[in-house]
């Protein structure tokens, strides 16, 4: 999630954003997030993609229970948190400067018993990505991060490191851009791709990927 801060703005639809703090219930259990708008920009507030990816964990859209995941672009924390109550090990990532935050949330919302599902990692795309375990995840999750271009070639080499042939990519966005729909093409050539849930009201769509086969040259 690129740290970006906005100034105010006074539309209805965004006033959401500045308050400073969320509310949700997923998993049985009340969520409170803080949001952060002025400071860190779109990687301190909730955005519709996340509770839209929340509500397709919930209805089983991937399996959760005992498997190993991961978030990208965490944000708030959201997603990552859902997943950690709805039965997996979780590791929540963004870039440094949004950790402290993130931390925070994860640890006010998880259950002292599910303290030790979930945990807060530094991740910049494309950089150092050795220190994640290759094809080490059953799942990888993102929530509105396919938006700066910019960030499309690291982005699909960190889905690439981080997925075996078995994991599932979990991606959900709004598509905004011709350039997003570039993003979708791009992933396409590397993963096999799937629309799986889109919610009208908030123009969320969600695409399942897994890695395709390798191609042998004939």
């Amino acid at each position: 999630m690129a740290l970006v801060p906005y100034v105010e703005n006074s539309l209805p639809a965004l006033s959401k954003l500045h308050k400073s703090s969320a509310h949700f219930r997923f998993a049985d259990h009340d969520v409170h997030l803080a949001q952060d708008w002025k400071t860190l920009g779109v990687a301190a507030v909730v955005w519709d993609a996340a509770v839209v990816m929340c509500m397709c964990l919930e209805m089983g859209k991937v399996e959760l229970q005992g498997k190993v995941a991961i978030e990208l672009g965490a944000g708030t924390g959201l997603v990552g948190i859902v997943a950690a109550l709805l039965g997996a090990s979780v590791t929540i990532t963004d870039r440094e400067p949004a950790l402290d935050f993130l931390s925070a949330n994860v640890k006010a919302n998880l259950p002292s018993d599910s303290q030790g599902s979930a945990v807060v990692s530094e991740l910049t795309w494309g950089e150092s990505l050795e220190r994640y375990p290759a094809g080490g995840f059953d799942l990888v999750l993102g929530a509105d991060i396919v938006y700066l271009e910019d960030t499309f070639v690291p982005l699909l080499q960190t889905l690439e490191h981080l997925c075996s042939d078995t994991s599932v990519v979990l991606l959900a966005c709004k598509i905004r851009y011709e350039r997003d729909t570039n993003f979708l093409n791009m992933l396409k050539q590397r993963f096999r791709t799937e629309e799986v849930y889109y919610e009208k009201q908030r123009d969320i769509h969600v695409y399942k990927a897994c890695k395709l086969a390798p191609r042998r040259d004939l």
